[in-house]
């Protein structure tokens, strides 16, 4: 049987069948359906008059009143299939099923309290949000945008769920500092060269490093450090286009970790052309042995794509802090603060477990000391701006 849904040429044949008083199997087989998709067309759409007495032979097929032998004499309610009024009834029931939401006045109450708390007071991920609620919630993520644009959850809006809108470019002030084109320390820290150690080292660790700003006049950005492996993700507040303090950030690292354990994690840092990354050798090598410990690589000028997983990872950042907002009243509490609340939301591409969790699997919780990193429980998640009043 080949059909989903009945049209209206299946209709007509049903009228007409009904009338020359053919049986269930013979309708059905002419219109290449099971004999129940019959008997319900016909009983759910047929038609009848004013009258309240019911027959009992209108219970069971044909349903209808059309070859009965006391059709003519009989006072009860009579029953008869129009293939114009099924098709409308059908048309109307296809449009109205899919209006209003399936949930009931208790549950709607119920939910809209819990994702005003997660979404409008925390501001987490949706992704996060219903991997810790996928056997609670009655319905799926693309219901729910559904029932939040439509309104049915009052205490939220478009507005708060990511990507419903996009921002305005912004005018640039001044001109942003790059390392040019033909700069000398790019020379064997080209993204060419970057590929050719990986295919030597496939299993190396990568590393990949940035900045985001606030606004163009900031004198302070966020340097950022993200683990391809496990996506955690390290944030420092450094003075603007200043490549002594991503120096000084690197040397503080070291000195914490040891050399075996720094050379280990930043085998290979992959970062962009910013000027504040314009010293790749104070971060690679033993300013006293001449020792080379670690390699910095560079992307291709605008291409950012080729270190994707930290761009990616700034949505985060965006979510607690929206562009256009200074960074110059930022303190290092809310950086660690936005840090940790960021590396425990779940993540899909990681199976739904935290970078934390994995950071931690794989280098142990002592680690966790010397960059400032801390658990937080999946329900205290807040990646809103409230976070930075705390």
């Amino acid at each position: 049987m080949k059909k989903v849904r009945l049209n209206i040429e299946d209709r007509i044949l049903i009228e007409e069948l009904l009338r020359q008083n053919y049986k269930l199997k013979d309708i059905a087989r002419a219109i290449e359906v099971q004999p129940s998709t019959i008997s319900r067309e016909i009983k759910n759409r047929r038609i009848s008059n004013n009258s309240l007495l019911i027959c009992d032979k209108t219970n069971k097929y044909p349903f209808v009143c059309y070859n009965c032998s006391k059709k003519v004499s009989c006072r009860m309610k009579k029953y008869y299939y129009n293939y114009r009024e099924a098709q409308k009834n059908y048309e109307n029931k296809l449009k109205y099923s899919r209006i209003g939401i399936d949930m009931s006045i208790d549950e709607v109450e119920y939910w809209n309290d819990y994702f005003k708390d997660k979404i409008r007071d925390k501001n987490q991920p949706i992704l996060h949000i219903f991997k810790n609620i996928e056997n609670e919630f009655p319905k799926s993520i693309q219901s729910f945008y559904k029932y939040v644009h439509k309104g049915y959850f009052p205490s939220i809006n478009d507005e708060m769920l990511a990507r419903s809108f996009s921002y305005k470019p912004r005018n640039k002030k001044e001109k942003i500092k790059t390392i040019s084109k033909d700069n000398i320390v790019k020379k064997g820290r080209k993204i060419s060269d970057f590929e050719k150690y990986i295919n030597k080292n496939p299993n190396a660790n990568i590393v990949e490093m940035d900045t985001v700003i606030g606004k163009f006049e900031d004198k302070k950005n966020i340097m950022t450090l993200y683990f391809r492996e496990s996506k955690l993700m390290l944030m420092f507040l450094i003075k603007k286009y200043k490549p002594s303090e991503v120096t000084k950030i690197f040397k503080s690292i070291r000195e914490s970790l040891g050399d075996e354990l720094y050379k280990n994690l930043f085998e290979i840092i992959l970062t962009d052309n910013g000027w504040e990354f314009s010293k790749p050798e104070d971060i690679e090598f033993d300013d006293v042995t001449g020792e080379k410990l670690v390699s910095v690589f560079y992307t291709d000028p605008y291409s950012s794509w080729q270190k994707g997983g930290i761009e990616r990872n700034h949505e985060f950042i965006r979510y607690i802090i929206p562009k256009g907002i200074s960074f110059d009243n930022l303190t290092k509490k809310n950086i660690i603060d936005m840090m940790n609340h960021i590396n425990n939301v779940q993540r899909k591409s990681l199976d739904y477990q935290t970078p934390y969790q994995l950071f931690s699997q794989k280098y142990g919780e002592d680690i966790f000391k010397k960059f400032h990193l801390t658990h937080i429980s999946k329900d205290e998640i807040n990646l809103s701006y409230k976070l930075l009043n705390k």
